[in-house]
């Protein structure tokens, strides 16, 4: 009886969930609609430095935006399971946009490099791991 009652409980929590991250994913997406306006606003002014850290500036926060909408729906095609690849790469697009906004500041530079590297590094384990334990899965599956 307990069991039944878990599964019922379970499959409202994940239908309020689907209900309010569709309702964050729409936000998102007219906070992305913001920021393609804002860009056409600099396709007719002339580039000096300041607006091209200005629209380096947007775009990378777009594809933030953009990779937390693929997030929400990977998770609810997955699910309600988020991958650690999708988390990495959003962090590496979040570390990407603070390099490109600061300017002339060595250490912090150095430390968001750092970090990119560490990331890479982790993704590039992830991915050996994952094919080695698809690979072994595999050959168990098919002797």
């Amino acid at each position: 009886m307990n069991e039944t009652r878990y599964h019922e409980l379970k499959k409202i929590l994940n239908i309020i969930l689907d209900i309010v991250l569709g309702i964050l994913a729409i936000i998102v997406l007219i906070f992305m609609a913001r920021y393609l306006l804002d860009l056409w606003r600099f396709i007719f002014e002339p580039v000096n430095s300041d607006n091209f850290t200005i629209i380096m500036s947007e775009i990378t926060s777009f594809f933030m935006l953009f990779e937390f909408v693929m997030m929400i729906v990977r998770y609810i095609q997955e699910g309600h399971h988020i991958p650690i690849r999708y988390l990495i790469l959003i962090s590496l697009t979040a570390i990407l946009r603070q390099l490109l906004v600061i300017h002339g500041e060595a250490e912090q530079t150095l430390l968001l490099s750092i970090s990119i590297l560490l990331l890479v590094i982790v993704l590039y384990i992830l991915n050996k791991v994952s094919t080695s334990f698809h690979n072994h899965h595999h050959d168990q599956e098919n002797p």
